[in-house]
Order: structure tokens, then C-alpha cells, then sequence
């Protein structure tokens, strides 16, 4: 019987730390995700906000997945993972619930905009609003990339 040879968890590519974080997909994905969702909550806030309860749950969703996001992007850089192997594991389960909640709050940021095509606002909180809606759309998008590729390691 011929022997294993070294162990599962050494063949395991190593998790990045410092500036390797930018270079390595799915960690690569990181800081776009951090800037597309920034501008989805500065172009909400930017509009007139005539949906409280729809635009509220995307500024909810952004604001607090941006700051997430930025304090994973820091232990990363700063090695707080040590390599271990549950960072994968969080990194994984983080980023697919927040995908699944960005989806919830792109659909509404689309409601919101379909709504404010029709309403009294000025044509630039329907043009504010759209592009929230694609940024949104979009940053669901990378978190849904982030969580899939990392069973593709």
C-alpha cells in the first residue's frame, strides 16, 4: 500500500495576507465589492428617498456590509487569519448571506427606481436611482463570484 504523502491540509493553497490579497481571486474580489457597494449607499442617500422602507433596507445592506467587508479586507492584509482554515469557512458563509441579502436589496432599490420613473421627482432621482439599482446588481454579482470561487481553490 503505497503511503499518502503529506498531509490534506499542506496541498491546501495558502489564504493571502498583506498586499497577495489583491492578486488572489476570490480575495481579489474584495476591495470592488467595498467600492461598488459604497456607491450604491452614496447614490441612495443621494436621491430624495421618496421609499423609506425600500431604500432603507439598501442603505442597511450596503452601509453594513461595506464596513464588514473593509474589517475582512483588513485582517487579511494584516494576517489576522494565521492560515487557518476557518477563515475560508466564515469567508465563504459571509459572503454568500450577504449575496442572498443583496439581492433582496437590489430588487427593492429596482422597485424604487421603477416607481420613481412614474412619481413627481425630478428626473435626476430616477437617474440616481437607476444607477444605484445597476451598482447594486452588480455588487450582488461580486459577492455571489467571492462565495462560489472559493470551492474552486
Amino acid at each position: 500500500m503505497a503511503s499518502a504523502g503529506p498531509s490534506a491540509a499542506s496541498t491546501q493553497p495558502a489564504l493571502p495576507s498583506g498586499p497577495a490579497v489583491f492578486k488572489t481571486i476570490p480575495y481579489a474580489f474584495i476591495l470592488p465589492e467595498i467600492l461598488c457597494g459604497t456607491w450604491v449607499w452614496i447614490l441612495v442617500a443621494a436621491t430624495s428617498v421618496s421609499f423609506p422602507l425600500l431604500q432603507g433596507w439598501v442603505m442597511y445592506v450596503s452601509l453594513t456590509s461595506c464596513i464588514i467587508s473593509l474589517l475582512l479586507l483588513l485582517s487579511y492584509l494584516l494576517g489576522f487569519h494565521r492560515n487557518s482554515e476557518n477563515w475560508k469557512v466564515l469567508d465563504s458563509l459571509y459572503h454568500g448571506a450577504t449575496a442572498i441579502l443583496y439581492m433582496s436589496a437590489a430588487v427593492l432599490q429596482a422597485n424604487a427606481t421603477i416607481n420613481s420613473e412614474f412619481g413627481s421627482d425630478t428626473p435626476l432621482n430616477y437617474q440616481l436611482n437607476s444607477a444605484a439599482s445597476f451598482f447594486a446588481f452588480l455588487t450582488t454579482f461580486l459577492y455571489i463570484l467571492h462565495a462560489f470561487s472559493i470551492y474552486y481553490q
